[in-house]
């Protein structure tokens, strides 16, 4: 039964490791930027797991003290700014980001896309409900993002798209009017 159950000396613990860590995170996240909880690139999203992950190892273990929670919280996004850096200056993006692709151009999907990146049809369809599709004739093409989100192209037909939108996406001849994607 004592998992039901807490002392007062475990309730302070964790009520002012609780305040402490969470007034930590926003320092640091203040200090950091903006960029600190974004899902930007699969590393990004790797960081917010991490630091949510060290937030709960704060509150509720012992071996884990309030200041190397946040040591550990400065650390994953001092790195995530290092990298960040590498990405924009060292051309580092190739080494940490997944390469975005096109799924589906116009009414067609790009079944070998769909079967390389394991997105269902049925995930498709949901995105383009999601984005208030009502006709299949609006869309443009629909991208796998490097994040893992799914980003629908739709508007008026007879405009066309703009190919610098597609820049760096795999299958992206597809949109752009050849039959032929260029990996």
């Amino acid at each position: 039964m004592d998992w039901l159950t807490t002392t007062w000396s475990d309730f302070w613990h964790i009520t002012i490791s609780a305040a402490g860590i969470l007034a930590a995170v926003v320092i640091l996240i203040r200090l950091n930027g903006l960029r600190s909880l974004s899902k930007m690139s699969s590393f990004d999203f790797a960081v917010t797991v991490a630091v949510g992950s060290i937030v709960a190892s704060t509150l509720l273990s012992d071996s884990t003290s309030l200041l190397n929670g946040a040591i550990g919280v400065a650390a994953l996004l001092l790195s995530q700014r290092l990298i960040s850096y590498a990405r924009v200056h060292a051309n580092a993006s190739l080494l940490v980001d997944n390469q975005p692709i096109v799924l589906m151009v116009g009414e067609r999907m790009i079944d070998d896309a769909l079967k390389r990146t394991r997105v269902t049809q049925d995930d498709i369809r949901g995105k383009l409900r999601e984005a208030n599709v009502i006709d299949l004739s609006e869309v443009y093409a629909v991208v796998l993002e490097s994040t893992g989100d799914i980003s629908v192209l739709h508007g008026s037909e007879g405009k066309p798209l703009d190919a610098r939108l597609l820049e760096g996406v795999a299958n992206a001849d597809y949109a752009i009017g050849s039959d032929t994607p260029k990996d």
